[in-house]
């Protein structure tokens, strides 16, 4: 069945790629690829693509907006990113699910056109094989993280780390920014009463960026901790539902109130900063994913030009607490 919704997925792909070959007449791809359609933060993505390409109609070029299905179909990307490869587009850039896997199709194919990683990078041993990466200072994000946790509980406590597939460099990177902050100490593979932090038997947890697992994990950990100090989304998943995440975090309300309970989450969607509101959240470290997609044409062409790029190229974060949420968001 997987293996027939890939298949799908990418004559879909063929199918887009020809109809924006055929609307946009003679104007040459900038292709964005990420890891699932079904993630609304990579629609924020596609929002900025979208606007740049509008305000962008006279361009030679066009940006095309792409990805599997599902943010679980980590083969779909991988085969999305060939065939793109193979109709041929004038620039790429890639938000790797699978980042050893993205690296082996990248050696494969050795594409002379130019490749830039977006939001998610590939492996360091791999970075040769792009020319830039546009997106988060991932381990920055987790170190903010971690500052915010233990301004909220200096006291510190017991912890557990959501994460999202064990693959995903971008998210590795955040819980290498959030245990050395915490520890004090770079390199630190797990907290074990560093900062006065221990992580719970049976975390970290991996999402596998679904939503309604990322909600069960929440609900799991909490019966199974009661007296658990914080629980850190170091993405955004299980708010992404937001209805669900009302209910998971209705069962402990009286603890985040009184913050013997704290949540510390990333990224800051729209739900999100209503889940920050009600309280069931006590900060959020929010990504720009709209400028992400909004830059990376401008990026591509700036490589296809032959002209200098930074690498990488951050976008910056918002840090969003009670106090501050009217005004944390980049305007």
């Amino acid at each position: 069945m997987k293996n027939t919704t890939t298949a799908i997925m990418v004559a879909a792909t063929c199918l887009a790629l020809s109809a924006a070959a055929a609307g946009a007449q003679d104007k040459k791809t900038l292709a964005i690829v990420v890891k699932g359609l079904d993630n609304p933060f990579f629609e924020q993505i596609n929002q900025g693509c979208q606007k740049w390409k509008k305000e962008n109609a006279a361009s030679p070029y066009t940006c095309l907006y792409t990805g599997p299905a599902s943010t679980t179909d980590e083969a779909g990307e991988v085969q999305i990113v060939d065939d793109l490869l193979t109709k041929g587009v004038s620039a790429i850039a890639i938000s790797p699910s699978n980042a050893p896997a993205m690296g082996n199709i990248l050696k494969k194919r050795a594409p002379t056109i130019p490749v830039m990683t977006i939001d998610a990078d590939l492996l360091k041993e791999d970075a040769k094989l792009r020319q830039t990466y546009l997106g988060t200072d991932n381990y920055l994000m987790g170190v903010k993280m971690a500052e915010h946790t233990k301004k909220l509980k200096p006291a510190g406590g017991t912890v557990c780390l959501q994460m999202g597939n064990t693959a995903a460099d971008n998210i590795n990177q955040r819980a290498a920014g959030y245990r050395d902050t915490i520890a004090g100490k770079k390199g630190t593979d797990r907290l074990t009463g560093q900062g006065g932090w221990t992580e719970v038997s049976g975390c970290p947890v991996y999402t596998n960026d679904q939503p309604d697992l990322a909600n069960q994990q929440m609900a799991d950990t909490f019966t199974a901790n009661p007296n658990l100090g914080a629980f850190i989304l170091l993405g955004g998943w299980a708010q992404f539902a937001p209805q669900a995440y009302a209910q998971v975090t209705d069962q402990v309300m009286p603890k985040l109130k009184s913050k013997d309970l704290i949540i510390v989450a990333g990224d800051t969607l729209p739900p999100q900063i209503e889940a920050l509101k009600a309280g069931r959240s006590h900060a959020q470290i929010g990504q720009r994913p709209f400028e992400m997609g909004y830059k990376a044409p401008t990026v591509m062409i700036q490589l296809l030009e032959k002209k200098p790029v930074e690498d990488p190229v951050y976008t910056g974060l918002d840090e969003c607490t009670a106090e501050n949420v009217a005004t944390c968001l980049a305007k």
